[in-house]
């Protein structure tokens, strides 16, 4: 492991592009190359890394837990995995935990963008290195090494795109179910709301009003009732922008049960199985598509990385890509299993 003062070296490199709430935004070109997958841990011991995942209810945060699980193996690192479950209180206490079994790293999913920031600091103090993926921390307590996310402003971005070619001839009214405590959905609303406000600027568009976004938190059950909340305020909507897949399968099953299924359309965000599905099904239109595996192997690349002294770029991030129908009558993933 470095020395102290090595990694506090690190640190203040880092610190310009992962602490402030504008951190740079790189392409997916830019990604380091994976270093060779036999490349083993700096020790002959295995280091520990401390993993707090945002909630292990969601498919695809246990996605990523698989991924780095995995890479981690290749690469000489054993993995010690937490449910953060939405709470950033008991993901700090689990920060705390981590420090004291001494991990080599910490990984988060911050439950909370701003709030995470009292446990990242004691990791630092900790003379720990911590490491972000999915979720940035955007605060100025703590500093963070580095951050191994989707681009998720392109994401909504083209959530926003395919929006406009539902309705950009028509106009119409739309409900955006976000999740505003955590900084990818923000950036997914972000780049929804540029793409939808361009396409309004142009002269004699038909305009599509943003008439209500409301708190789903990520969940299906807060999802649903996100969705019933807007289609009782606002009967003739013609589109849901989900900032995820358990909100757009909440909001589905709402406009079920209104009788609105085939009216309102919804763009949902992520590509889990269940959304690919529910794609599949034409339940859902499309969804901007992450890759979770890349990001949780690619996060413990970079952890392996860091440990042999390698420079790394502050942020690193995936593009993600459009699914539709179409997608998934191709998608191998979701073909039946041959008898």
């Amino acid at each position: 492991m470095p020395s102290r003062r090595h990694f506090l070296t690190l640190l203040s490199l880092a610190a310009a592009g992962c602490s402030s709430g504008s951190a740079p935004q790189n392409s997916g070109a830019d990604m380091p190359a994976p270093g060779p997958s036999g490349s083993t841990a700096t020790t002959a011991t295995k280091k520990k890394i401390g993993f707090s995942a945002l909630t292990l209810a969601n498919p695809f945060f246990r996605i990523i837990a698989d991924a780095m699980t995995a890479e981690a193996a290749k690469l000489g690192y054993d993995v010690v995995l937490v449910d953060g479950e939405q709470d950033v209180n008991k993901q700090t206490a689990q920060v705390e935990d981590f420090i004291t079994q001494g991990v080599s790293a910490i990984v988060l999913n911050p439950c909370d963008s701003k709030g995470i920031g009292t446990a990242i600091r004691k990791a630092n103090e900790a003379g720990i290195p911590v490491f972000t993926n999915d979720i940035r921390y955007d605060g100025t307590d703590g500093t963070v090494v580095c951050h191994i996310a989707t681009d998720n402003l392109q994401g909504g971005q083209l959530a926003g795109e395919a929006l406009v070619s539902m309705l950009g001839e028509t106009g119409g009214k739309v409900a955006v179910i976000d999740y505003p405590d955590v900084e990818s959905c923000q950036l997914r609303v972000k780049g929804f709301r540029e793409i939808v406000d361009a396409h309004n600027a142009k002269p004699d568009a038909a305009k599509i009003e943003i008439v209500t976004i409301l708190n789903g938190r990520g969940a299906r059950e807060a999802g649903h009732a996100a969705a019933r909340d807007a289609i009782q305020a606002h009967p003739d909507l013609a589109a849901i922008f989900a900032i995820n897949d358990p909100s757009a399968l909440g909001a589905r099953v709402a406009l079920e049960e209104a009788s609105r299924a085939d009216a309102v359309r919804i763009i949902g965000f992520d590509g889990a199985p269940e959304g690919k599905q529910a794609i599949l099904d034409g339940r859902i239109v499309c969804d901007p598509i992450q890759f979770p595996e890349r990001m949780g192997s690619e996060t413990v690349v970079m952890i392996d990385k860091y440990f042999r002294g390698d420079e790394l770029a502050p942020q690193i991030l995936i593009p993600s890509a459009l699914y539709y129908q179409a997608d998934a009558q191709k998608d191998p993933s979701l073909q039946p299993a041959a008898k």
